[in-house]
């Protein structure tokens, strides 16, 4: 069905890629169709209240957990879900702005924040990721559009070539600190509300953030992260490393290639 497309090229173009390496992040429009968005997005959802282990009040929680609701690795769960995750055209878009051959999946990740979540503090995300270079990229893919006050994500532009804060959680800490940071960098804040359809990429070590969601509905968002197909595993020197080694890498070596059971080519040019 020709518009429930999720294979079709999107085409970028080189002053876009060069912009997304330039800031580290790109926001694309119109990159899913509404009628995508409307068949793959209550499948997600459902998925993500399944699966879900997060009970407790949002007054109850911790920072990180007043974020978002968060649930990973749905693809090996429901086949429509797998179905969403390894669409080539995101995965193309992925290997473009990246400029390489392929892309293998990381891991996807819905993100939801509830009505009266808190903010996602500052962070960048491959504090938490065992791999060998930054060739890496986040899609962050909203169910429906995001405006203001649902709390859109925000990023702070050419901020993935700064390495102070890159060994923060996220956390109060991570929020106060990076956010110093990038204002006496004088990094520009992007935070603009995202259309439906509108998909964001940023690469891993680019920092950002979220605000509170003071709507009255939950901000539905699906990411799928990417990685170079001839990525390599790291030995995990963190915690929190050695958690995702052992949800993501477990059946790969140190040293190896990611090529594990959960971490398929999603995209490879022939």
């Amino acid at each position: 069905m020709a518009n429930l497309d999720l294979d079709s090229p999107y085409s970028i173009s080189a002053e876009q890629i060069e912009q997304f390496r330039r800031d580290g992040f790109i926001k694309l429009k119109n990159v899913l169709s509404p009628e995508v968005i409307q068949h793959y997005g209550p499948i997600i959802t459902s998925e993500v209240y399944r699966l879900n282990t997060m009970h407790l009040p949002i007054e109850q929680r911790d920072t990180y957990n007043k974020a978002f609701l968060q649930v990973g690795n749905i693809w090996t769960k429901n086949e429509t879900v797998k179905e969403f995750c390894w669409g080539q055209r995101i995965a193309r878009m992925a290997a473009d702005l990246l400029g390489v051959n392929g892309v293998r999946m990381y891991h996807d990740q819905a993100l939801y924040k509830e009505s009266g979540g808190g903010v996602t503090p500052w962070h960048a995300d491959q504090y938490y990721w065992p791999l060998s270079n930054s060739n890496t990229v986040t899609a962050w893919i909203p169910l429906q559009a995001v405006p203001a006050d649902m709390g859109p994500l925000a990023f702070a532009r050419g901020s993935h070539k700064f390495e102070a804060g890159r060994e923060l959680a996220i956390s109060d800490e991570s929020e106060e600190r990076i956010g110093r940071s990038m204002k006496e960098q004088n990094y520009p804040l992007e935070e603009s509300p995202f259309d439906l359809g509108e998909v964001s990429f940023h690469y891993g070590w680019t920092f950002h953030r979220a605000g509170r969601n003071v709507s009255s509905k939950p901000r539905a968002v699906m990411t799928i992260i990417y990685m170079d197909e001839d990525m390599r595993l790291i030995a995990p020197h963190t915690k929190s490393r050695e958690g995702d080694r052992a949800a993501f890498a477990g059946d790969v070596e140190v040293g190896g290639l990611m090529n594990g059971k959960m971490t398929p080519v999603i995209f490879h040019r022939s």
